[in-house]
């Protein structure tokens, strides 16, 4: 059976975790969340780790949430069952990411969408293929994100046309908007993330760590927490509402009429 995930020392305190269903565009299952966090968690507890690196195999960083897979299904965060469970723990898991000690960038690749924005937004850092491509396209056709990071994160403006449009960014805008921190040729992304990794892991992880806790600090202060965690109320109610019931029958039939629907916009 393959590994859901794969984990490669690259050199001297950087370690990469790299998601490995390229047949399947790397979308994200329950069992792939679980190890995910299971192995950045311990990371957090080994010495020989200074920073980790989140990638994807094949084609692309990750199509997102596996929508064929139970998602609910024995998922690594309980929680109550009703509205907002869902959102409740994946927004608890992706806190996991985002509070762990030790610094993790994300660099993607091809496209990262839905659910897989998520994951990078959840990072510390993020590098951008400047042809990969960006978005959240089931706002089109369902609720808000299960993760709400675009108003704190993005900002207003670009938060309202994010999920009022639900279209694709590329690789420069998102780092222009705030998304990424950087986007780089397709060729040289790698080896660009892979200095990044190196330069961090040359610093003592004490101060690191107590760096990355000052900054989530800063953001905690001015809402950003509390901001994020807010959208698990709309998330829930949208469960109410006749296009999320719709979606959540047929979600995978859903997402291919919305898309054969985009091909016949114009421009």
């Amino acid at each position: 059976m393959t590994e859901l995930i794969t984990i490669t020392d690259a050199a001297d305190g950087v370690r990469y975790v790299t998601l490995n269903r390229p047949e399947k565009k790397n979308a994200i299952s329950t069992a792939m969340r679980a190890e995910l966090f299971a192995t950045l968690q311990a990371h957090d507890h080994d010495d020989a780790v200074r920073v980790s690196v989140i990638r994807g195999a094949g084609d692309c960083f990750s199509s997102g949430y596996d929508l064929s897979s139970g998602l609910m299904d024995d998922p690594p965060y309980h929680s109550a069952p009703g509205d907002g469970a869902w959102s409740r723990q994946a927004t608890d898991g992706w806190f996991s990411i985002w509070d762990l000690a030790k610094p993790v960038i994300a660099q993607v690749h091809g496209y990262a969408m839905a659910g897989a924005t998520e994951l990078a937004s959840a990072c510390d850092l993020v590098y951008v293929a400047e042809d990969a491509q960006i978005s959240y396209p089931v706002v089109r056709v369902a609720s808000p994100p299960d993760w709400q990071y675009h108003e704190p994160l993005l900002g207003m403006r670009h938060a309202m046309e994010a999920l009022l449009t639900g279209d694709a960014v590329d690789g420069i805008e998102a780092a222009r908007i705030g998304w990424a921190n950087r986007a780089y040729p397709a060729d040289r992304l790698a080896k660009s993330v892979f200095a990044v990794a190196v330069r961090i892991a040359g610093v003592a992880t004490d101060l690191t760590q107590i760096k990355k806790r000052l900054v989530h600090r800063q953001f905690d202060v001015r809402g950003g927490r509390a901001a994020i965690r807010a959208g698990q109320e709309f998330q829930a109610l949208a469960g109410h509402q006749a296009s999320v019931q719709a979606f959540r029958a047929d979600p995978l039939g859903a997402m291919k009429r919305e898309n054969v629907a985009g091909t016949d916009r114009s421009e």
